[in-house]
């Protein structure tokens, strides 16, 4: 079998980057990407045969870990009986029965293929349901690689928006609005200045792209007040955080209202998915019984509501899931900074449920802006040596590490034993440079 190094150059003479996602290229860290053939609990396995604890876990999915044998064997006796219908399965009434029984913001949900098209749906239902144009969205909050959300702020308060991406136009781009993370005093104005405009205010549950913020009670309840006061959407991106940080996730962990909810990641339990649900005479907007459309061929696949279904009942059959995660989450970190503190490794660890994300600065960053440049070459370095040792981390400064119901105890104690190791290579190096 090719080695990660041949396979990589393979890939790049025939897909961009030799990647089919920007962040696998490693191009944010050290060294190059590993190519992944298997994966087993909290394991992945390279194509050399190189083993790794795995912190990214698929970026959220794999809440059960890898190849869980439950939602494995699902899957192998839906597949023998077909892969994709295109028409209606009982499937996905039974998945849709689990995310309202657990979920208190929806009375209806409609299945896509990806976090990208729950939200962009989300948006169109909004604008539709209010006719209205503007989105007010946070700056550092990601919510797939819609056109009009691929957008960073202008110069000023309130003002639109400009493309962080080529190929977005100034159409696309001039209805968005994008202001700081837990502004309070932005977004009132905002509200003031186009007080019949804003169709939606969208935020992620718990913004997680950009490093970890999680937003005060206080500020989401103001989004929600506000919109409906201005007769507005509040859509809450639940992609990362639905049944991650709970089965009622962030609505239930900040106890809000979201007219209208994204969902992905975990409820097709490793496969492609998405989702968007709300109040059933909001949903009645869609077709084929409203007005604004949305369709697709694979939405509601069997595989992916299968795998869903499989994950979600494992949940459920345990009742102490989150209360485990959360633990085993806590007991990572707090390894994690002592063996900084010993290191003299300047470190700030956020936490939140089964996620966690590392910024190396003596200072806790309040919004993505301040996290410093220091920082991101700091956990270049830091994953390049991890990587080394056997710990697949995130491959960004900005992504997030989630945890999965297979990172025992003993599990991070050997994910401890390899991050002494992989601390003291970096420092080790730093003092050679000296």
């Amino acid at each position: 079998m090719k080695t990660s190094k041949e396979l990589l150059q393979k890939a790049e003479k025939i897909m961009p980057g030799g990647v089919s996602s920007p962040v696998r290229a490693f191009k944010a860290v050290k060294g190059d990407p590993v190519f992944i053939k298997e994966g087993k609990g909290p394991r992945i396995i390279d194509v050399e045969n190189n083993a790794y604890i795995d912190y990214v876990m698929s970026f959220g999915p794999l809440i059960l870990g890898h190849a869980n044998q439950y939602v494995i064997n699902k899957l192998k006796e839906i597949a023998e009986k077909g892969t994709s219908f295109g028409a209606p399965t009982p499937l996905e009434v039974e998945l849709a029965e689990k995310i309202i029984t657990h979920h208190p913001a929806t009375d209806w949900v409609r299945f896509v293929n990806s976090g990208t098209e729950a939200v962009m749906s989300a948006i169109r239902l909004a604008r539709g349901a209010t006719k209205k144009d503007k989105i007010v969205k946070f700056e550092g909050c990601y919510h797939g690689h819609v056109d009009h959300l691929l957008v960073k702020a202008g110069s000023g308060l309130a003002t639109f928006s400009i493309a962080s991406s080529a190929g977005v136009t100034e159409g696309a781009a001039k209805d968005t609005i994008v202001l700081k993370l837990g502004d309070e005093e932005s977004l009132k104005q905002v509200f003031e200045k186009y007080p019949d405009e804003i169709a939606a205010v969208i935020i992620e549950g718990i913004p997680a792209n950009m490093g970890l913020f999680p937003q005060t009670s206080e500020f989401m309840r103001l989004i929600e007040k506000l919109s409906k006061q201005y007769s507005s959407m509040f859509i809450l991106d639940e992609v990362i955080t639905g049944f991650r940080v709970g089965l009622g996730g962030a609505t239930q962990y900040y106890n809000i209202k979201p007219d209208i909810v994204t969902f992905g990641k975990i409820i097709g339990g490793g496969l492609p998915v998405g989702a968007y649900g709300g109040r059933s005479e909001l949903m009645q907007n869609i077709a084929p019984l409203g007005s604004v459309y949305q369709a697709g061929t694979l939405s509601g696949n069997p595989l992916a509501m299968t795998a869903g279904i499989a994950t979600l009942e494992k949940i459920e059959e345990n009742k102490g899931t989150y209360s485990v995660l959360q633990n085993n989450t806590e007991l990572l970190t707090r390894n994690i900074s002592e063996i900084a503190r010993e290191q003299d490794i300047p470190l700030n660890i956020t936490q939140i449920a089964s996620m966690f994300w590392m910024n190396f600065s003596q200072t806790k960053p309040q919004t993505p802006d301040m996290i410093t440049k220091q920082s991101v070459e700091i956990f270049a370095d830091i994953h390049y040596y991890a990587l080394k040792n056997g710990l697949y981390l995130p491959p960004s400064a900005y992504e997030i590490g989630f945890v999965s119901t297979e990172h025992t105890p003993e599990i991070i104690e050997e994910t401890t034993e390899k991050l002494i190791e992989t601390f003291k290579a970096y420092n080790q190096v730093q003092r050679e440079k000296t």
